[in-house]
């Protein structure tokens, strides 16, 4: 099995405000990417000297993204890449989304509050129009991260911690990412979510319902372009 180090890395030392903040941000990049392939070995030493920072903040850093589903850690081998989904799971999971996720946006329609809705609202735009980003896998990846938040503020708002929590816990919306990098993705997923958008703006949440479904319908014929 390959490392990181052997996907062809970026030397560039990382300078940040918080250099464990920079790490993470370098790895996630990395592997939202697939620069580091699924189930590729990180071995933290090697990340270190490519990053040029000590071995602390590289498994904090590699810790998070652990939580995050993004990697895991074996006993006496250390940490390695997520595998990527394959077709079954992918099939699996988005049936799991479109039992759970519709009616999320409907609950939220029905407890949509003005602050909610702006603070919904912002997210939208930074996912459009937020910070510069560096290239094209920070916009990506950054595009991955913001999506994922902007689900699951829907799933805060429908106050219903159930729905909410199984579906983090999946951290299904990264893994999906990786699934197509750098497509069409991004752009008809911003289309939709201002129909989710519109919806809640009326308050309508039948429409919120039916606009999420048709959103994660759009999503899994996007992606199930990866399995052809």
């Amino acid at each position: 099995m390959k490392t990181a180090a052997q996907q062809g890395g970026r030397g560039a030392p990382v300078r940040p405000e918080s250099i464990e903040e920079g790490v993470y941000t370098s790895i996630y990049e990395r592997l939202m990417s697939l620069e580091i392939a699924p189930g590729a070995r990180i071995p933290i030493d090697v990340m270190a000297r490519e990053l040029n920072v000590s071995q602390t903040p590289v498994r904090g850093a590699l810790a998070r993204l652990e939580r995050e589903g993004l990697v895991h850690k074996a006993h006496l081998i250390g940490y390695s890449a997520a595998p990527q989904l394959n077709r079954k799971q992918f099939e699996d999971l988005f049936n799991f989304r479109l039992l759970i996720e519709p009616e999320g946006a409907r609950l939220a329609a029905l407890n949509m509050t003005p602050a909610a809705l702006a603070h919904l609202e912002e997210i939208a735009a930074d996912m459009a129009h937020g910070a510069t980003p560096v290239d094209r896998t920070s916009r990506y990846s950054r595009f991955a991260r913001i999506d994922a938040h902007f689900h699951d503020e829907i799933l805060r708002i429908a106050d219903n911690e159930v729905i909410r929590s199984t579906l983090f816990n999946q951290h299904i919306h990264l893994h999906l990412f990786r699934l197509m990098f750098h497509s069409r993705v991004t752009q008809e997923a911003l289309e939709e979510h201002k129909e989710l958008l519109e919806a809640f703006r009326a308050g309508d949440s039948a429409a919120a319902e039916a606009a999420m479904r048709e959103h994660i319908l759009r999503s899994r014929d996007r992606l199930m372009q990866a399995f052809e």
